[in-house]
C-alpha cells in the first residue's frame, strides 16, 4: 500500500513542462516548409519564426522529433496549430524511443493510439498518457490535418526526471544476492524490475531450496513465465508447483516493467500495469531459499534445475527484492558479479532495423542483376496465416516467398526456350504466431533450398531443372505491378528485420532518406505488432484467435457464448427452467450466469410446487469407519458433484435447504455431553467445525433425539452416547443453510475393541430461488432504488424482467464523466440500451411485435464487450452492433447505479424482477423496503406464467411467485398435469350427491361426497364428461349419473367389452343408446372418453380416435331433470334406476382403474381421494388408468437444455417423473419382480380372506408401494397396483 501511495504521489506531481525548456537544436522533423518554419519553433504558446513548424509536404510521411536530452517520465501531451494560420494537425500518433531508433508506437485500450489534436490554430488540447512512458525521444507522426491549410504544430511534453540504475546483461553474467543466513523461510516477497531485450528465451530470476521450493522468472517464446513452488506435504512432490503466464512479444527492445507481490500463497503477478492475482498450489506458505538468488541467469552454485536455460541477455533496471536495491548494491560492488566479462552500467543498444508494413505498403530494394543465383534472407512476424513476403522478376520469370497457412512458400516460374519451369517448397507450420521467424532462400542452377529458423530439420530442398537469372529488384512486403505471373498474395501485414539481398544487408538508412531503393506506406525502424489477445479478452476459458487488426473467441465447451464467451447458455437455476415448461430431470445449470462460476449439473424435481434442487456427493451409504481415537481421528472427505463454492451459490440463494446426516454405532460415542468436546463433528461451508447433529441447531451440542427428549438413555442427548454393545442411531435433518452443505465428517471413537460406526451423508436438497423472484414495485414515476457504482469496464451484461402497464421508463441508468450506460422503454413498442465509452453515444433498440405495456412479464438482456453489443428482448427479438475497429474500449462510471428513473424524468412505473448485472443479483426487494414510493414484491405473476397451468387449474398469485390450484380439476401436480386416479376393488363405489340426502343406507365401502348445486344446475341441457379407465373385467358400470325423476346417463362395459352410452332424458319408451366402440376394451389398456351433450347432440371421442356426434331421436326429451347422484365403479341407489343396469353391469361391479373423472366441472374421484371419509379404504389412489400420451414432447436432439441422454425415445414429462435418477429398466424389472412376489401375496390373501370372511374382516388387495405412487412412475404405477387378474398378456404395450 505505501509502495502504491508514493508511486500516486509521484505522478500527481510529475506534470513539469519538458519541451519549452529545450534549445531549438533538441527539435527535429522530417522535412521544412522553410526557415521559419523549423522543428525549433513548435513550442506551445511561441509565437517565434512563422509561429510553429511545417513541413515542405503535407503528407503521411511527416514528423516532428523532441529530444528531451536524457530519459524522462512523460505523463501527457499538448499540441496547437502555427500561430495566426489555417495549419493545423486534426490527429496524431506518438512514438516514443529511449535512442531515436527502434521506435515504439504509444498504445491504449489495445490498439496504437491515435490522439485527437486541434481545430483551430491558437486552442491547446491535451491529453493524459493513460499508460505513462519513459523515454528521451518523442516523435509525432500527423494522421490528418487542416482542410484549409496544412500540418502546423506546436507542442509541449508534461513529465519529470527519471533515474534508475541499469546493468547490462550479456548472455553469460549472473549477479548473485547473497542471504544474510544460509536457509532462508520467507512469508512475503516484493519483487520490481524493468527490463529490455531483444531475445525471446531467458532466465530473469532464479532462486531455489534443498526442500524442493523454487521461484523463477523467465521469458519463454516472448513471453513471461513465474514458476513458484512453497512445497507439498509429500517430499520432492510437484503439487506445489504452480505456473503462470503474462504477456507476449517482450522481445521488442522495449522497457516492461514487472512487480511480483507475495504474502503466504496470495501473489500478485503484475506486467506493464496488467495484474494477475493467484493463490500457488500446494500447502506451505513459506517459499525456503537456500543461500542465495540469482539475477540474469541460473546460479553456478547449488543443483541445477532444469537444463538448457538460456541466461538472460538484455538490459535490467531498479531490481528491488524485499526493500534491497539490486542495482545499486551491484554498482557499490556489494554483490557477486564475478561471472561477468565485462560489467557495464549503461545499455549496450542492438542494432536492429524494423520495417512495419500494413495491407498497402510495400519496401523495394536493389540486387544483383543477371545472376545465376538468388540468396535471400529476413526475418518477419505477423498474426496472419498469408502474405506476401517477397516478390522478384527474374529475367525470364518470376519468385514468390509467400506465407500459406502460416506455412513458408516458394514459387519459382521460368520460361525458357518456349517451355516453364516450376519450382515449389514449403517448410514450417503456424508461423504466424508473432514470433520472430528467419527464412533463407538460396536458388541457382537445378538447386533451391528453403530453410527456416536456421534449423537443418526445415531445409527443403529442390533438384528439379532450373536456370536463374536474377532481375536485379525485390518487392517486399506488397507487390501491386501488373505482371505475367502474378503473385499468389498481394501484400502483407506485419514486421521484418535483417534482411539481407544477395548476401548483402539491406542499407535501410539510406532507403529512409531516399537514395536507396523505394517504400510506399511503410513505417520504418519501428514494430507495430500488437497481441489482441494479451490480455485475453475472451472469458471462462475461450480461445482466442487473431488475426493482425482483430481477434475472435472460440467458446466451443465452455458453457458460454457471445463474442468474448461472457454470456452463460444455462439458466441460472432448476426454478428458471421450471418456469420455461421444463419437467423433472438433470439439468446444468449456472447460478451467477457470467460470473467466474463455471456451470455444473443438478437434478431438478419439479414434481412439487417448490422445485427441489439436488446435487449428490460420493460418499457411499453406511460407510464403515474405524481406527479413530480422539487423538487420531478419521476425517471423511465429502465430494460433490459441484465444486464447494457452486454449491454455496445454490445454498445462497435457495429459501430453504436440507440434508440428511445419520450415524449408526455399537460402542462408538458421538457427541457424548453438551459441555465437553465432542468425539465427532461435521464442517460445513467456510471449513466451519459445528458440534450439533441432524434434527438439532447450531450451538446445541445435541442430536434428534436429546431434543425430543426420545434417547434410548435418558442420561445422554444421543442414541450413540450411551455407549452400547448394541446397534444404535442418530440422524435427522441439517437444515441450517448458511452452514451447508457438508465438507467433512471427523470421527474420533471407533478404535476400541468392538466399537463400529457407518456413516451416512445424504445429497444436498435446496428449494425455490429466491434471486429468481427477488422484485420490487415502482408506484410512482420519480421514485427508484439506488446501488453501488457498476464494474463493468471492459465486459458488461445486465438481464432483467419487467412488467408495466406504462408507455415508457428508464428501467436504469449509471452515468460517468462523460460515459454512460442506460436502458429504457422508449416507447409502448421499443426498448432502447444505450451507452458511451468515450468514442461517443451509442443506441441499440429493438421493437417488439406487439405491445410490452401488456401487464405481462417480458425479459430484457444486455450485453457490451469490447467486441460488441447485443439488445435481446423476450429470447425473440435481438439486435447486435460491431464495437469500432479503433477507439476507446473501457467504460468509466463513476455515480450510483440507479434503477427505475434518473433525475425523475420518463420515470418506470412497474415492476422490475431478477435484476442480474455481470453474474451479481442486485435484491431489489431489501433495498424496495426502505425506499419510498418502491414496494418489495411485485403481483401479477399469472399474467405471465398462468399458460402452464393446464386442464383448468387456477392461476393463483403469491409474493414470490404464482400457484397453480388444481383443486377444481381432475389433475394434480404443480402445472395440474398429473392424473388423479384410483384403483376399484370388487364392490368398491363412489357415490357423489349432488343434491344432499341422508346417507345413512350407504355401505361401508362407499366414499359419499356432497355438492350443492345451484337451481340452474338442477336440470341440465348439456353435459361434458372426461375420465379415463382401464380394467380386465367386463361387464361393469363406469358411471352412473341418477335423478329424482327417471332421467339417468350411464357409461357401461357390456359383456365382450364394448363401450355403451345410456342416455333417458324422458319423452322414449326405451333408453336412447350408443354403441361407441365395438372393439374390446377390457383389455388392461388404459383408454379415455370424453363426452359432451348439449340439447340433442352428443359428441363421443374414444381415445386418440376422431370424435363422433350423434342426435338424441326427436321424441327425446333435451333436460335432465333434477340430477341426483352420481356414482362411479357401481350404483347404490334408492330412487329409480335402469333394470338393465342391475340385471347385467352391477355384479360384481367394476374392477380396475378409474383416472381424471370429471363431469360438468366438477371431479367427482379426485374429491373422493381427497376427502377424508370414515370407511375402509377399499379405494386406492392410482395413475393406473391415467391415459398415454399421444403427442410426444420436445424432442431431445432438438432440446437445448437437454445435454445428455439424446438416444433416449421414451416419452417423458411432467405427467411421468422418475425422481432420483430411477430408470426406465429398473422399473420393468422390479416390476416384474412385484407381479410374481404379488401373485403369491394375493393368493394367501385370498385363502385367508375366505376363512375368516364370516368374521366380517376386511383385506385389501393394494400394492405394497402403491402408498407411494406419487413418488413413482406411472409404469411402476400400474405395475405394482393392478392385482394379477388387472394385468393381462398385453401389459407389455404399455411401455413401447
Amino acid at each position: 500500500l505505501c509502495f502504491l501511495l508514493g508511486a500516486l504521489a509521484v505522478s500527481l506531481k510529475c506534470d513539469e513542462a519538458l519541451a519549452s525548456p529545450l534549445p531549438h537544436t533538441a527539435f527535429t522533423s522530417s522535412s521544412v516548409f522553410s526557415s521559419g518554419y523549423a522543428p525549433g519553433y513548435a513550442k506551445l504558446n511561441r509565437r517565434g519564426g512563422a509561429g510553429g513548424w511545417s513541413p515542405l509536404d503535407s503528407d503521411h510521411y511527416q514528423w516532428l522529433q523532441v529530444d528531451l536530452g536524457s530519459r524522462k517520465q512523460v505523463s501527457a501531451i499538448a499540441t496547437q496549430g502555427r500561430y495566426s494560420s489555417s495549419d493545423w494537425t486534426t490527429q496524431y500518433r506518438l512514438l516514443y524511443s529511449d535512442t531515436g531508433r527502434n521506435w515504439k508506437p504509444y498504445h491504449q485500450d489495445g490498439n496504437i493510439w491515435a490522439f485527437s489534436g486541434n481545430s483551430n490554430s491558437e486552442s491547446a488540447v491535451r491529453h493524459e498518457l493513460q499508460q505513462g512512458i519513459v523515454a528521451r525521444f518523442l516523435r509525432l507522426i500527423p494522421l490528418d490535418w487542416s482542410e484549409e491549410g496544412r500540418i502546423g504544430l506546436r507542442i509541449e511534453v508534461y513529465g519529470c526526471s527519471y533515474w534508475a540504475d541499469i546493468i547490462n546483461f550479456d548472455g553469460q553474467g549472473v549477479i548473485s544476492y547473497r542471504f544474510k543466513v544460509k536457509k532462508m523461510k520467507i512469508i512475503k516477497d516484493v519483487i520490481a524490475l524493468r527490463f529490455k531485450t531483444s531475445e525471446s528465451e531467458g532466465v530473469i530470476l532464479h532462486g531455489e531450496g534443498q526442500q524442493g521450493d523454487y521461484i523463477t522468472l523467465e521469458l519463454r517464446k516472448a513471453k513471461l513465465l513465474l514458476q513458484i513452488n512453497l512445497g507439498s506435504y509429500l517430499y520432492g512432490s510437484s503439487l506445489g508447483h504452480t505456473s503462470v503466464t503474462t504477456g507476449s512479444l517482450l522481445d521488442d527492445n522495449h522497457w516492461h516493467s514487472v512487480v511480483i507481490e507475495r504474502y503466504r500463497r496470495n501473489v500478485n503477478f503484475t506486467l506493464d500495469r496488467h495484474t494477475q492475482h493467484f493463490r500457488t498450489n500446494g500447502e506451505f506458505d513459506h517459499l525456503d531459499l537456500d543461500y542465495e538468488l540469482s539475477f540474469g541467469g541460473m546460479p553456478y552454485s547449488g543443483k541445477p534445475v532444469g537444463g538448457g536455460r538460456k541466461n538472460f541477455k538484455g538490459c535490467m533496471e531498479s531490481i528491488n527484492y524485499n526493500g534491497d536495491n539490486i542495482t545499486d548494491l551491484a554498482r557499490r560492488k556489494k554483490l557477486d558479479t564475478s561471472s561477468f566479462r565485462n560489467l557495464s552500467f549503461t545499455c549496450v543498444e542492438t542494432h536492429t532495423f524494423p520495417v512495419f508494413f500494413n495491407a498497402t505498403s510495400f519496401l523495394q530494394l536493389p540486387g544483383r542483376a543477371n545472376h545465376n543465383t538468388v540468396s535471400v534472407g529476413f526475418q518477419f512476424r505477423t498474426w496472419n496465416p498469408h502474405g506476401l513476403l517477397l516478390f522478384s522478376n527474374l529475367d525470364d520469370g518470376t519468385l514468390e516467398i509467400s506465407l500459406e497457412e502460416g506455412k513458408v512458400a516458394v514459387h519459382i516460374n521460368v520460361t525458357k526456350a518456349a517451355k516453364n519451369y516450376r519450382v515449389d517448397l514449403s517448410s514450417g507450420s503456424g508461423l504466424n504466431d508473432g514470433q520472430w521467424h528467419a527464412i533463407r532462400l538460396v536458388a541457382k542452377e537445378n538447386f533451391a533450398m528453403l530453410t527456416i529458423d536456421g534449423e537443418e530439420v526445415s531445409a527443403v530442398r529442390s533438384v528439379s531443372p532450373l536456370s536463374i537469372t536474377t532481375g536485379g529488384t525485390y518487392h517486399l512486403g506488397g507487390y501491386f505491378l501488373q505482371t505475367l505471373f502474378p503473385p499468389t498474395q498481394r501484400s502483407f501485414q506485419g514486421c521484418m528485420q535483417a534482411i539481407l539481398v544477395d548476401d548483402q544487408p539491406a542499407d535501410l538508412h539510406a532507403v529512409e532518406k531516399g537514395t536507396v531503393g523505394a517504400f510506399e506506406n511503410v513505417s520504418l525502424d519501428m514494430c507495430a505488432i500488437i497481441d489482441r489477445c494479451m490480455p485475453n479478452h475472451c472469458e471462462h476459458g475461450g480461445r482466442c484467435k487473431q488475426t493482425w487488426d482483430s481477434f475472435s473467441c472460440t467458446c466451443d465447451g465452455t458453457g458460454y457464448t457471445g463474442a468474448t464467451c461472457h454470456t452463460s447458455i444455462y439458466e441460472p437455476s432448476c426454478e428458471a427452467y421450471k418456469h420455461l415448461g421444463k419437467s423433472s430431470d438433470a439439468y446444468w445449470i449456472d447460478p451467477d450466469g457470467s460470473g467466474p462460476l463455471g456451470p455444473f449439473k443438478v437434478n431438478c424435481n419439479m414434481t412439487e410446487d417448490k422445485v427441489w434442487t439436488t446435487v449428490m456427493n460420493n460418499l457411499p451409504p453406511k460407510t464403515i469407519v474405524t481406527g479413530s481415537s480422539r487423538n487420531r481421528r478419521t476425517v471423511l472427505q465429502v465430494n460433490y458433484s459441484a465444486s464447494m463454492d457452486q454449491v454455496t451459490a445454490i445454498t445462497t440463494s435457495a429459501e430453504y435447504c436440507e440434508q440428511q446426516i445419520a450415524y449408526s454405532c455399537r460402542m462408538s460415542r458421538l457427541l457424548n455431553t453438551p459441555d465437553g468436546t465432542p468425539y465427532t463433528w461435521w464442517v460445513g461451508r467456510g471449513n466451519e467445525k459445528h458440534f450439533y447433529w441432524g434434527g438439532s441447531g447450531p450451538g446445541i451440542q445435541k442430536c434428534a433425539c436429546g431434543i425430543d427428549r426420545n434417547c434410548t438413555d435418558p442420561k445422554y442427548d444421543c442414541n450413540c452416547d450411551a455407549d452400547v454393545k448394541q446397534w444404535r442411531e442418530d440422524s435427522g435433518l441439517l437444515v441450517y443453510q448458511e452452514h451447508l452443505p457438508v465438507s467433512q465428517v471427523v470421527v474420533g471413537d471407533t478404535n476400541r475393541s468392538g466399537s463400529e460406526a457407518k456413516l451416512t451423508v445424504g445429497p444436498l436438497h435446496c428449494q425455490g430461488d429466491s434471486n429468481y423472484w427477488n422484485a420490487a414495485s415502482f408506484t410512482t414515476p420519480s421514485s427508484y432504488l439506488h446501488f453501488a457504482t457498476f464494474q463493468g469496464e471492459t465486459s458488461a451484461d445486465i438481464s432483467f424482467y419487467f412488467k408495466t402497464s406504462a408507455a415508457y421508463g428508464v428501467f436504469l441508468e449509471n452515468l460517468g464523466n462523460t460515459d454512460f450506460i442506460r436502458l429504457e422503454l422508449k416507447s409502448p413498442k421499443v426498448v432502447s440500451f444505450s451507452f458511451d465509452v468515450g468514442n461517443g453515444p451509442v443506441e441499440l433498440t429493438v421493437h417488439s411485435a406487439t405491445s410490452l405495456n401488456d401487464d405481462q412479464w417480458h425479459r430484457v438482456m444486455a450485453e457490451r464487450n469490447v467486441k460488441e453489443a447485443v439488445l435481446q428482448l423476450d429470447q425473440t427479438y435481438r439486435t447486435s452492433r460491431l464495437a469500432p475497429a479503433q477507439g476507446h474500449t473501457r467504460l468509466e462510471l463513476f455515480s450510483q447505479l440507479y434503477v427505475g428513473a434518473a433525475g425523475g424524468q420518463r420515470g418506470f412505473l412497474g415492476c422490475i424482477r431478477a435484476l442480474r448485472m455481470n453474474g451479481i443479483t442486485l435484491d431489489l426487494e431489501e433495498r424496495a423496503k426502505v425506499t419510498p414510493g418502491v414496494k418489495p414484491g411485485c403481483q401479477g405473476h399469472c399474467n405471465s406464467f398462468g399458460m402452464y397451468c393446464r386442464n383448468g387449474g387456477k392461476c393463483v398469485e403469491r409474493y414470490n411467485g404464482y400457484l397453480c390450484d388444481c383443486t377444481a380439476t381432475a389433475y394434480d401436480g404443480p402445472f395440474c398435469t398429473r392424473d388423479v386416479g384410483g384403483f376399484f376393488e370388487a364392490g368398491t363405489l363412489v357415490k357423489y350427491n349432488f343434491l344432499p340426502e341422508a346417507v345413512a343406507g350407504a355401505s361401508k365401502d362407499t366414499k359419499v361426497l356432497t355438492h350443492q348445486l345451484t337451481p340452474h344446475e338442477v336440470n341440465l341441457t348439456k353435459e361434458d364428461v372426461a375420465f379415463s379407465f382401464s380394467t380386465s373385467s367386463a361387464p361393469a358400470v363406469l358411471m352412473y349419473v341418477s335423478s329424482k325423476t327417471q332421467d339417468y346417463l350411464a357409461v357401461v362395459l357390456r359383456q365382450n367389452g364394448s363401450l355403451q352410452v345410456r342416455y333417458n332424458l324422458g319423452g322414449l319408451r326405451e333408453p336412447f343408446t350408443i354403441d361407441v366402440d365395438q372393439r374390446n376394451l377390457a383389455n388392461g389398456q388404459p383408454h379415455s372418453i370424453n363426452m359432451s351433450r348439449h340439447d340433442r347432440r352428443i359428441t363421443i371421442q374414444l381415445d386418440h380416435y376422431p370424435a363422433v356426434s350423434y342426435n338424441l331421436p326427436e321424441a327425446s326429451d333435451t333436460q335432465f331433470n333434477l340430477v341426483k347422484t352420481l356414482f362411479l365403479g357401481k350404483v347404490y341407489e334408492t330412487g329409480h334406476i335402469d333394470p338393465v343396469i342391475i340385471e347385467h353391469y352391477n355384479t360384481p361391479g367394476f374392477i380396475g382403474c378409474l383416472s381424471r373423472v370429471e363431469f360438468n366441472g366438477i371431479a367427482p374421484l379426485k374429491s373422493a381421494l381427497r376427502t377424508a371419509v370414515k370407511s375402509q379404504g377399499k379405494l386406492v389412489e392410482s395413475n393406473c388408468g391415467a391415459s398415454p400420451l399421444t403427442i410426444p414432447p420436445m424432442s431431445a436432439a432438438t432440446d437445448p437444455w437437454h445435454l445428455d441422454k439424446t438416444d433416449a425415445v421414451f416419452p417423458f414429462n411432467e405427467e411421468r417423473v422418475i425422481p432420483d435418477g430411477v430408470n426406465r429398466d429398473s422399473a420393468i424389472i422390479g416390476g416384474i419382480i412385484a407381479v410374481v412376489i404379488f401373485t403369491i401375496l394375493c393368493t394367501l390373501v385370498f385363502l385367508i380372506r375366505y376363512m375368516f370372511r364370516h368374521k366380517g374382516t376386511y383385506h385389501t388387495n393394494e400394492a405394497k408401494g402403491s402408498g407411494e405412487s406419487a413418488a413413482e412412475s406411472a409404469d411402476t404405477a400400474i405395475i405394482g397396483t393392478d392385482n394379477p387378474e388387472t394385468i393381462d398378456e398385453s401389459k407389455k404395450e404399455w411401455f413401447i
